[in-house]
């Protein structure tokens, strides 16, 4: 499982397994350097400027091998080397006599402008000591400043330089991307790490993956490899009756965008009917802004959603804070599956003990602040939060932040594999809402519904970042990319 989360010493176990059956370390280095490559061939516009921060160890072969196939497709390679050649391990030595480059030994202070620029972060690996010497901190802070003031973007080679599973140096490297090798480790999930980590792409090495720990799978990363069979394609005689009628809970006076945020998103991602309930009194205000294929419903009591014929229901978005009775009676009384969110999450803060009366399957999705309401959060880790939550309710948790992270009992923890600090606006949160909500009208439980909506907004989030900037993207732009990162799920 190359979604599996191991530790420093269980991916070394992984390694020596693999060479004591045969796996030579080059190829697996070529490898390596291959996924490293495709990764930037990927993620940036055009050929522009590599420089290579190197090691003496495989991390820095890893980066050399890309930096090699990165040439032969039109970049302009330079290399910042730690140490000589003669201190190089043999491989990555070998590998550095094969790469046409520019060799650097002064700090870099710039690099030219109106070219893409990349900094590959091949300085230490894993199991290194995190706590770095005087002229490793000299590199990585030529690194950081470097990203600054030419805005390059930073991929670090399985981790970045002064992460360990212990510890963080105050100087590590701030990677924009984590290209990690074989199977994502425990450091990058460490909670003091996120600016580091950046987000976490996992290089696929079947030499290694095929030998993962048996006991593995206490935590993963959630990805295509674990999500693509929740979103097959439909058979030619589908209707809208396959895929679930959906209700959505939301809006109050003053709050109608969310209402309309996530309705519109539960009808997005696949709800064969989207019916969205609203106090009477914004009825007016919603019907007007709401999308045509949208039935919108005015209710007096919102308990009066308990009588309507729907698959799942997603409540709480905009609702506002009178009509907690309300709201927690239908958080506990619907049958079927619910999201359960916003205004929702703190009527239930009230009460947190009605979670064990629920009628159905329940998934709650809390920013951290609306997590501290339901729970003791002092002192815990996100992990910790988690798992105490879903070891005490059977309702499956979501909790929101730039590793989202998904938990229920008996399940792997899950962390989520994309998103962007675009995501940091009002009204992200509504849209998860919506999406997950049509996934659970179509019968995915609410566990795999809470990961797959995370990774479907995330990386719609990520590609309308591409189309604009973290600063200007509205969670409403989602709805422009939702579609092809369902396309990209299901080729993946």
């Amino acid at each position: 499982m190359a979604d599996a989360v191991l530790t420093a010493q269980e991916m070394k176990q992984v390694e020596r397994t693999a060479f004591a059956e045969g796996i030579e370390a080059e190829s697996l280095m070529d490898r390596a350097g291959e996924g490293i490559a495709n990764v930037i061939l990927e993620q940036e516009p055009g050929p522009g400027i590599v420089v290579a921060y190197l090691g003496k160890g495989n991390n820095a072969g890893d980066a050399i091998v890309a930096g090699s196939l990165l040439a032969k497709s039109g970049w302009e390679i330079w290399t910042r080397p730690m140490a000589p050649e003669s201190d190089l391990q043999p491989l990555p030595k070998k590998k550095l006599q094969k790469l046409d480059a520019h060799q650097v030994w002064k700090p870099i202070t710039d690099l030219p402008r109106n070219r893409p620029k990349v900094i590959l972060d091949g300085l230490l690996g894993l199991g290194s000591r995190s706590d770095l010497n005087p002229s490793l901190k000299a590199l990585t802070r030529e690194i950081n400043a470097l990203r600054l003031k030419s805005n390059a973007k930073v991929y670090a080679v399985d981790l970045p330089t002064g992460l360990g599973e212990e510890s963080i140096d105050s100087d590590a490297v701030l990677a924009d991307c984590t290209i990690t090798i074989g199977f994502p480790k425990t450091a990058l999930f460490r909670e003091d790490a996120s600016n580091s980590v950046g987000c976490i792409l996992v290089i696929d090495l079947p030499e290694l993956t095929a030998r993962a720990p048996k006991e593995s799978g206490r935590t993963i990363l959630s990805g295509a490899s674990n999500l693509r069979e929740f979103v097959p394609r439909r058979l030619f005689d589908s209707h809208k009756g396959d895929f679930g009628r959906v209700g959505i809970v939301a809006g109050s006076r003053g709050l109608v965008g969310a209402s309309v945020l996530c309705s519109e998103a539960a009808a997005r991602a696949g709800g064969g009917l989207t019916s969205l309930y609203v106090p009477e009194d914004i009825y007016g205000l919603v019907v007007s802004k709401v999308a045509p294929e949208i039935m919108v419903r005015p209710i007096r009591d919102l308990r009066s959603v308990l009588e309507e014929r729907l698959d799942a229901l997603g409540v709480g978005p905009g609702l506002g804070s009178i009509r907690q009775q309300e709201i927690l009676d239908v958080v506990t009384g619907f049958r079927g599956p619910m999201v359960v969110d916003a205004d929702a999450l703190n009527a239930l803060a009230t009460a947190v003990g009605r979670l064990h009366d629920c009628a159905g399957p329940r998934l709650l999705t809390p920013h951290p602040g609306e997590m501290s309401r339901l729970w003791a959060t002092s002192g815990k880790s996100r992990l910790q939060i988690v798992n105490d939550f879903t070891t005490e309710f059977s309702a499956a948790l979501l909790l929101k932040g730039s590793r989202t992270l998904v938990g229920q009992s008996g399940k792997p923890m899950a962390y989520n594999s994309t998103g962007t600090p675009g995501l940091a606006t009002g009204g992200s949160g509504d849209v998860l809402t919506g999406v997950c909500a049509a996934f659970l009208a179509r019968d995915i439980s609410v566990y795999d519904a809470g990961r797959l909506g995370a990774w479907i907004c995330g990386r719609a989030a990520e590609l309308a970042v591409n189309h604009s900037s973290e600063e200007s993207m509205l969670p409403s732009d989602l709805f422009s990319y939702l579609g092809s990162a369902f396309r990209e799920l299901r080729n993946a």
